[in-house]
């Protein structure tokens, strides 16, 4: 196994399964606190990177360290609206909340994600994504049938666009992917300089 998933989320266990990836997935507990007064950037590049480097610290208590190590790949998502990074909701309120802000208006998707090939002599490689996604007017009852769903409970900015949250946008700008979780272009180009190309498997 040559490449390691750093993350739970299942959509972007979905995706690499898609581009045809063999994977397995190891996580590790970070602090995953999201600073006010860090730009957001930052901020998805930093928690990204602490991913990472904390699977790789695993993989060295499994003796998995050096040029044959497998390569870490880890994620992160966040939602911006006037500068505000909008977290997962803790509670249905909250849920609400957030999709009340972003009715009618168009806010910021980052997804970074970070290569790590840990013992090989390399620091982290991270990239981020930016996709603008505008919500169409929402009313209160839509937002309450929304949130009973239980779908953006586990979800930055309390929507999945993959799922009954492509009911509420009405246009993006960018990479679909990177509002899914994983920017699967720009992964692609990236994973080349690691021996991997999605597009011509190893026999």
């Amino acid at each position: 196994m040559n490449l390691i998933l750093g993350s739970q989320s299942p959509r972007r266990r979905e995706l690499l399964e898609r581009m045809g990836l063999d994977f397995r997935v190891l996580t590790a507990e970070i602090d995953e606190t999201k600073y006010e007064t860090e730009d957001p950037e930052a901020s998805v590049r930093r928690i990204c990177e602490a991913k990472a480097r904390a699977v790789a610290a695993r993989l060295r208590r499994e003796q998995a360290s050096g040029p044959d190590a497998p390569l870490v790949l880890s994620s992160d998502t966040i939602v911006v609206l006037d500068g505000r990074i909008l977290g997962k909701p803790h509670d249905e309120a909250e849920a609400k909340a957030m999709l009340r802000a972003l009715s009618g208006r168009e806010h910021a998707v980052y997804t970074a994600f970070t290569l790590y090939r840990p013992g090989a002599g390399a620091e982290p490689e991270t990239h981020c994504e930016k996709t603008w996604v505008k919500f169409r007017p929402l009313s209160e009852a839509e937002i309450a049938a929304y949130v009973a769903t239980g779908e953006p409970m586990d979800k930055a900015g309390a929507y999945g666009i993959q799922g009954r949250g492509m009911m509420l946008a009405e246009g993006i700008r960018g990479d679909y992917f990177t509002v899914v979780g994983l920017p699967v272009c720009a992964l692609t180009q990236a994973l080349k300089r690691y021996g991997i190309d999605p597009l011509r498997p190893s026999p």
